[in-house]
């Protein structure tokens, strides 16, 4: 298997007052294409830390992370930003939708940024809203869609890159339960059918387990690496587009 990420002995240390903290504490580990990662831990366990230097947000204080065969962490914010934008895709907790954008202009948003035509990317933006099931949504504005939807098109902008890798930070953490395990369904369709490299952050461990494989971390450390026990491919729910 391909390991698409490489990280070895990092570190965070933070200073508070006199005392030194270390949000993460020499982790290492690998990430193979095709994977759904889940890392899971409480508040102030690492976690969220960790997910940040992954994604180049913030500086390891020691350590390498190699995406791709890059050290991102030698890498300069301007490289930062580009390679972000070739290679990478966000899900967010709170949605980031754009109030005055409909559904198919904020999955459309990335492009944008990338210099793409506005009928090439509202053409790609009808596709991805179709392959989370919201097509019929598309000239919808963010208060008319519920948070369900809403985190559908967020993960539709997610994908419009086609990036190599997806973050996911805590992306059912403003959904109700049932809603929750629809949009974690979607998630697991979209990593065994298009072959995305997936790694969400959260403190459900429930939600992990969705993932191939979880990593529990207390303390800025892994404390175990396990299968998760609902890896196996699921039928997307299309019912859910209408919650």
């Amino acid at each position: 298997m391909e390991a698409v990420i490489e990280v070895r002995d990092l570190y965070k240390l933070y200073k508070v007052g006199d005392e030194i903290v270390r949000a993460l504490n020499g982790v290492s580990f690998n990430v193979f294409r095709g994977e759904f990662c889940a890392i899971v831990g409480t508040s102030g366990s690492g976690k969220s830390t960790l997910l940040n230097m992954l994604a180049g947000l913030e500086k390891p204080t020691k350590g390498s992370i190699r995406i791709h065969g890059t050290s991102i962490e030698k890498l300069k914010e301007n490289q930062l930003v580009q390679f972000r934008r070739e290679h990478v895709g966000f899900i967010f907790q709170s949605f980031h939708l754009l109030s005055t954008f409909n559904a198919l202009e904020n999955t459309a948003l990335p492009l944008s940024f990338q210099g793409v035509s506005k009928s090439v990317r509202l053409k790609k933006a009808a596709e991805m809203l179709k392959l989370v099931n919201l097509d019929s949504h598309a000239r919808h504005m963010p208060n008319q869609l519920s948070g369900g939807q809403q985190q559908r098109v967020g993960i539709a902008r997610a994908l419009i890159v086609d990036p190599d890798i997806i973050f996911a930070d805590e992306p059912t953490g403003n959904l109700d339960s049932r809603t929750s395990q629809d949009v974690m369904n979607l998630m697991r369709d979209i990593v065994n059918k298009r072959h995305k490299t997936l790694i969400m952050v959260t403190h459900d461990m429930n939600l992990a387990e969705y993932a191939d494989r979880i990593f529990e971390i207390r303390d800025g450390k892994f404390v175990r690496i396990r299968e998760g026990r609902k890896f196996k491919p699921t039928e997307m729910v299309r019912r859910s587009a209408n919650y």
